[in-house]
């Protein structure tokens, strides 16, 4: 008997014909979007293109395709997808056996940093009726770029709650003379009421008191209604002007306050007028307002008004009379404590000092220890306002303290569940602790807030809108600010942002090493790795295995 002796590849095929077993598939027949796999919002998703070739798909056979995520220790699997020859009856996608066909899948991980070095495969297992099998996986994509994920939130600025201590606030004491119709005589019974004692007595307290008090002048405004002519008028006003000024100088002169005096008079008082009756029930308020604003002549509009005569009498009764006046005003300025004043007092005797001048204390000094001293006193003085307790927990957030921040700033909500700085900050930290959905509740109660919007940019990275944080980082020098605009594919600015860090630490320098990685920049990976590893020594480790170095292993050493 002759033997026939076979080549080992022509017995492999036929060994794989008679079992009418698919091959395994060569990973140029998939792509994925995007190419290397980066993490987003928590998440790492990856659209998937592949095909099976001509001649390949089995008529009787279905496929289960399913992505798996594979590291060092550890994987995760996508949903998986399904298809079928043509004579498989079922509801995956149907395969041709003579022409093949193109599939697209998507899957999405929920990313965890052990994913920083994996590999992308696609599973594949065979049924045959009753049968299974698989084929060789197929890798597919490496992963994953988290840069996403880095840990920015701690080293932005919290929100301060800040103090209103104005050491100069201006103040106005005023009252009114009034005058009978067509007259400008200054009457006893005007000139004995109370208001006008109260305007005297401020003036001469102010006048005493110059450390406390400065007056800057005083105003006397004459007026006269609207009716009666403007010629009538204008003489009538300037002479309740003339004769109210001379009895203010006569009352100064008595007190001995040396005041400037400025007068001026309004002939027909038609914005008065017109804010007396917007104020008033007038039946037809309405008609006489666009009458006023229709009509700008004096004479015309008074004539147009006297036309409404339902209501003309009642104008005259109680509208008119109170426009026929002369206002004096004393424009003066109270004198608050100055800064020395108010760091004095702060070290003998702090409870002389209001809310807002011991909370202004706290910023005539840089001395972390000093404000916090300042804010502890201030919240057993005044223990029912919550900026103290919100200013300590910005003082504990910044030095890293994220429990203890977060201790203050509920405190502060307690005493104001609306604060807007004491939200901001709850988000800032929830933030930090991964938790997103809680963040975003807070931080819809933040707007306001000195540093909401840097807080809302933590957000829309951990959301992975971008662009977004971008805008709402706005001109932030900070290392957020930098990681979106990376993100965000601004590289130029993400550089000038890093520069411009007041604080660079350990994290400003491995943004910075990611902007040299991006932009092809060797010398830069270079020394922005070492100069974090040096600041952060467990940096080294994070940088081998970040994908965003792949290229650049000689740098990392």
């Amino acid at each position: 008997m002759k033997k026939i002796y076979l080549p080992l590849v022509a017995l492999f095929v036929i060994v794989l014909s008679s079992c009418s077993k698919m091959g395994a598939l060569s990973s140029e027949y998939f792509t994925t979007d995007p190419e290397v796999l980066e993490a987003v919002a928590g998440k790492v998703p990856v659209t998937i293109y592949g095909k099976f070739p001509e001649k390949y798909f089995k008529k009787k056979v279905s496929v289960e395709v399913t992505p798996v995520l594979r590291w060092n220790g550890g994987e995760a699997k996508g949903q998986p997808a399904f298809f079928q020859g043509e004579k498989v009856e079922g509801n995956g996608q149907t395969i041709s056996y003579k022409a093949g066909g193109d599939y697209t899948m998507k899957a999405s991980f929920d990313y965890v940093p052990e994913m920083a070095k994996s590999e992308l495969y696609l599973d594949f297992v065979v049924t045959k009726g009753s049968k299974t099998y698989t084929i060789p996986s197929v890798k597919i994509a490496d992963g994953v770029i988290a840069t996403s994920e880095l840990a920015t939130a701690g080293s932005s600025n919290a929100s301060n709650a800040k103090d209103a201590y104005q050491r100069i606030i201006k103040q106005a004491q005023e009252a009114n003379i009034m005058f009978l119709i067509q007259q400008a005589n200054l009457r006893n019974s005007e000139l004995k009421k109370g208001e006008l004692k109260d305007f005297y007595a401020k003036v001469s307290e102010v006048d005493a008191d110059k450390k406390n008090f400065k007056l800057d002048n005083i105003e006397v405004s004459a007026y006269a209604s609207p009716d009666g002519g403007v010629q009538l008028n204008s003489g009538l006003a300037e002479n309740r002007e003339n004769n109210t000024e001379k009895y203010l100088a006569k009352q100064l002169k008595k007190a001995k306050v040396d005041a400037t005096v400025d007068a001026k008079y309004t002939a027909q008082d038609w914005e008065g007028f017109q804010e007396l009756v917007s104020k008033s029930n007038l039946q037809d308020k309405d008609l006489i307002l666009r009458v006023l604003s229709m009509y700008k002549d004096p004479e015309q509009r008074e004539s147009e008004i006297k036309n409404i005569s339902s209501v003309y009498k009642t104008l005259a009764d109680d509208i008119l009379p109170q426009l026929r006046r002369a206002r004096l005003t004393a424009n003066y300025e109270i004198i608050g404590r100055s800064d020395e004043e108010i760091n004095e007092a702060f070290d003998t005797d702090p409870k002389v000092l209001s809310v807002e001048e011991i909370l202004y204390a706290a910023t005539l000094t840089n001395d972390k220890a000093r404000q916090q001293a300042i804010f502890q006193k201030t919240t057993q003085l005044y223990p029912n306002d919550y900026r103290a307790y919100n200013n300590l927990g910005e003082l504990a957030f910044e030095a890293g303290d994220l429990a203890q921040a977060q201790n203050y700033f509920k405190q502060a909500l307690a005493k104001n569940a609306n604060a807007p700085e004491a939200n901001a900050n709850l988000g800032l930290c929830e933030l930090v602790n991964n938790n997103v959905p809680a963040a975003e509740a807070y931080l819809g109660k933040a707007t306001g807030a000195d540093a909401a919007n840097e807080a809302l940019g933590n957000l829309y990275i951990k959301q992975g809108k971008y662009a977004q944080a971008v805008s709402a980082f706005g001109d932030a020098k900070t290392n957020s600010a930098a990681q979106a605009q990376i993100l965000n594919k601004d590289y130029n600015k993400a550089k000038a942002t890093l520069q411009a860090v007041a604080n660079k630490d350990a994290m400003t320098d491995y943004l910075m090493a990611i902007v040299g990685a991006r932009t092809e920049n060797a010398s830069l990976v270079s020394s922005s790795l070492k100069s974090a590893i040096a600041k952060d020594s467990s940096l080294a480790a994070k940088a081998a295995n970040d994908i965003e170095f792949a290229k650049y292993a000689n740098a990392l050493k």
